[in-house]
């Protein structure tokens, strides 16, 4: 039977990974003053750039959740054209909009008895969202039923590690991650946190490091310690505005392993948002998150 697999643009997926897999995109929105703005729309090309020089200039920008109302008018018509629907959502721990889409998902089964309407909490963010889907995707390519998919990811969710750090704390500050007194002493000692998404996902700090370079390096000190089979995976490393850094990332661990495949990528407005530019993240499945 047809099924649609659909996530949220938390997922970060490039435009190709998107096309090439026929991947349905729920755009979250963020607002800028009172402009509300979609964090992706399809076909339009993203100024990233631009957003991430609002922030540096402390414009405040802030997000919002998608509506179990809006979720229905995007499952709805997928239902009526006879297609099942798959659903892996932004972490229910850092974001109410997994839980809006149950809730749109209890409705219309109601009215679909004849459709499955399966939603699946990541646990994920960015990359690691993407990275999902992505499997998700390529197993539907190769003939899985949307309930064997559906398996596999809650099988499988908690090996997907989350590794980044920021370079500027005011953000992390803002969105309450951190202490004022802890951005303060940071910024001045240039202390930069690790932080990873625990099996709960949500967002932890786990360790600092002295400056920028030992704080991109502790992301592949921290691949290595549980990564299982590079060679046959696809990474991820997403930034936000930083694309120097997250190269340096991705040569740091083209000498350490042997990978299928390394996709570069810049993180969306609503994460971003949170995370300020300058953040730099490292996903790939390990025996567990940490």
């Amino acid at each position: 039977m047809s099924y649609v697999i659909v996530t949220d643009s938390c997922a970060n997926l490039p435009e190709t990974i998107i096309d090439q897999y026929d991947i349905s995109i729920v755009p979250l929105s963020f607002h800028v003053g009172d402009r509300e703005l979609k964090s992706y729309e399809k076909g339009k090309v993203t100024d990233f750039k631009q957003f991430y020089d609002m922030m540096r200039n402390k414009e405040v920008i802030t997000t919002s959740l998608v509506s179990p109302e809006k979720f229905i008018d995007f499952f709805k018509p997928l239902l009526e054209a006879g297609q099942d629907v798959l659903y892996l959502g932004f972490s229910s721990g850092l974001s109410g909009t997994y839980q809006s889409a149950t809730i749109a998902a209890d409705d219309l089964k109601g009215l679909y008895p004849q459709r499955q309407v399966i939603t699946v909490d990541s646990l994920c963010a960015c990359g690691g969202q993407g990275l999902m889907v992505l499997y998700a995707a390529q197993m539907r390519e190769q003939g899985s039923t949307i309930d064997e998919v559906a398996t596999w990811l809650k099988e499988n969710i908690l090996r997907m590690a989350h590794w980044f750090t920021c370079d500027d704390l005011f953000f992390l500050k803002r969105g309450g991650r951190i202490s004022g007194a802890t951005a303060v002493v940071g910024s001045l000692l240039q202390v930069k946190p690790v932080l990873h998404v625990n099996d709960e996902g949500k967002l932890v700090s786990v360790s600092k490091a002295r400056g920028r370079k030992q704080a991109l390096a502790a992301l592949v000190a921290q691949m290595e310690k549980t990564v299982e089979e590079p060679q046959k995976q696809t990474l991820f490393i997403a930034h936000a505005d930083c694309e120097e850094d997250a190269l340096y990332i991705k040569k740091l661990v083209e000498n350490k392993f042997s990978v299928k495949d390394i996709i570069v990528h810049y993180i969306d407005p609503v994460i971003g948002a949170h995370a300020g530019p300058g953040t730099v993240a490292l996903f790939f499945l390990g025996a567990n998150r940490y």
